[in-house]
C-alpha cells in the first residue's frame, strides 16, 4: 500500500484518470457486501463510530422519524459520536438496558417501541463481548416500520458468526481495524457502511460502480455522486464526502489473500484460544466469569478485589491485563473486559492465570 499509485492525500474527483483506485474501492465494496450479507456498501467510512452515527441519520432520511431505541451494550464511544453528530438536531437517543446474561434485553425494546421509532441499534458481538440474539425481533420492527441497525466493532467476528443481513439487518456498520490494520497508537483505521439496495440513494459516502466505457471495456465510475456534499451542498446524505482509501484497500488485500476459508480459520482461532483463556480462569480461586453467554474474542471478568490492583501486578509481570469497565459501566465494577486474539499463546495465557492464582 506504499506504492506511489495508492498512497495518495485524496480520493479522486476524475474517476476517468483513476481507474486502478476505483477499481480498488469497487473491490473493497464487494468484500464488505459478502461479509455483511447485504446488497450494497459504500467505498468506507472513517471508522465504526463515525458509520454507526451515519446510520442513525440515514435512518431518519428513510423514515422521517426522530425516536432511536440504542442498546447499553453497543461501544460507549460509538454512542457518544452518535449523541455528537445528532446534538443540533431533534433526535431521541433512548437507551436499551443490558440483561443478566450481558446481552440486550429484547423485550425492552419490543415495549418501548412506538410509531415514531427510526432504528433500533444493537452491536453483535456487543462490547461486553457477547453475541447478541436478535433474528426474533426483525418481524415486530418491520410491522412498526423501524429499521435495525447492526454494528459490528470487531470484523474478523463475521467470519464465524452469521452475517447481520442473514438476521435481517437493514444497515450493517463496523470498524476494519482487525482486517490487516496496525494498532498505529489509534489510527487511522477503516468503517464499513452496508445497507440494502432500496436505500441505495439514501446512504452515506463515495460509490464506486461498474460499467463499460464506448468501447465496450469494462471501467469504473464514482456513481450516484448527487448524494455529495461537493456536488449538492444543501441536499446530501452527508457531510462526508471522502473515505479512507487506503485503508480500505490494506483491508481488501487482508481478506482477498486470506480467503473465505482463511477467514474462518483465523476467525475460529480467535474463538479458541479466548474460550481456552476463559475455562481457563472460571476456575482461579475468587475470579468469575460475569456472563454466561456466548462470546467472540472478549469476556468480562469480575475480579475479587479493585481492578487497579489486578492490573499493576499483571503490569509488573509486563502483561496488559484488560480494560477496566467500570467508567463507562458503574454496575460493573471491579470488572475486567478481557481480550484473546490469534496473536496471543498458550503459555501467555497459562502465565496469566498463574499469576492470578498467585494473588
Amino acid at each position: 500500500i506504499s506504492r506511489g499509485e495508492f498512497a495518495t492525500s485524496y480520493t479522486p474527483y476524475q474517476p476517468e484518470v483513476s481507474q486502478g483506485t476505483l477499481q480498488a474501492i469497487y473491490e473493497f465494496q464487494t468484500l464488505i457486501c459478502m461479509l455483511t450479507g447485504m446488497e450494497i456498501a459504500n467505498a468506507s467510512m472513517y471508522d465504526g463510530a463515525s458509520a454507526l452515527a451515519e446510520a442513525v441519520v440515514m435512518s431518519n432520511r428513510v423514515n422521517r422519524r426522530t425516536e432511536f431505541l440504542v442498546s447499553r451494550a453497543v461501544h460507549p464511544e460509538y454512542r457518544k459520536v452518535t449523541e455528537t453528530y445528532t446534538q443540533g438536531s431533534n433526535f431521541s437517543l433512548k437507551e436499551i438496558p443490558i440483561n443478566e446474561k450481558g446481552k440486550t434485553d429484547i423485550s425492552n425494546i419490543i415495549a418501548n417501541l412506538s410509531e415514531n421509532t427510526s432504528a433500533v441499534v444493537l452491536q453483535s458481538p456487543n462490547f461486553l463481548g457477547t453475541v447478541e440474539e436478535y433474528a426474533s425481533l426483525k418481524q415486530t420492527l418491520s410491522e412498526n416500520g423501524t429499521l435495525l441497525i447492526v454494528a459490528v466493532a470487531e470484523a474478523l467476528s463475521l467470519g464465524i458468526l452469521q452475517a447481520p443481513g442473514a438476521h435481517g439487518a437493514d444497515i450493517v456498520v463496523g470498524e476494519g481495524q482487525s482486517l490487516g490494520l496496525p494498532v498505529s497508537f489509534g489510527g487511522p483505521y477503516v468503517g464499513f457502511f452496508a445497507t440494502r439496495e432500496k436505500f441505495l440513494r439514501q446512504m452515506p459516502g463515495r460509490l464506486a460502480g461498474e460499467t463499460v466505457d464506448q468501447n465496450g471495456q469494462r471501467a469504473y465510475v464514482l456513481t450516484l455522486s448527487t448524494r455529495e456534499q461537493h456536488i449538492r451542498r444543501e441536499r446530501a446524505t452527508s457531510n462526508i464526502c471522502t473515505n479512507q482509501g487506503l485503508c480500505a484497500l490494506a483491508t481488501a488485500i487482508f481478506m482477498s489473500t486470506l480467503g473465505k476459508q482463511g477467514f474462518r480459520e483465523l476467525a475460529v482461532l480467535n474463538l479458541r484460544k479466548a474460550d481456552y483463556l476463559k475455562n481457563r480462569l472460571a476456575h482461579v480461586p475468587n475470579f468469575n466469569i460475569r456472563f454466561s453467554s456466548d462470546t467472540f474474542n472478549e469476556f468480562v471478568l469480575e475480579c475479587p478485589r479493585p481492578v487497579e490492583e489486578v492490573l499493576n501486578t499483571l503490569r509488573q509481570e509486563r502483561i496488559i491485563g484488560g480494560y477496566s469497565l467500570e467508567s463507562y459501566y458503574p454496575d460493573l465494577k471491579n470488572c475486567l473486559l478481557m481480550c484473546v486474539t490469534e496473536l496471543n499463546t498458550r503459555e501467555e495465557m497459562d502465565r496469566l492465570a498463574e499469576i492470578l492464582e498467585a494473588m
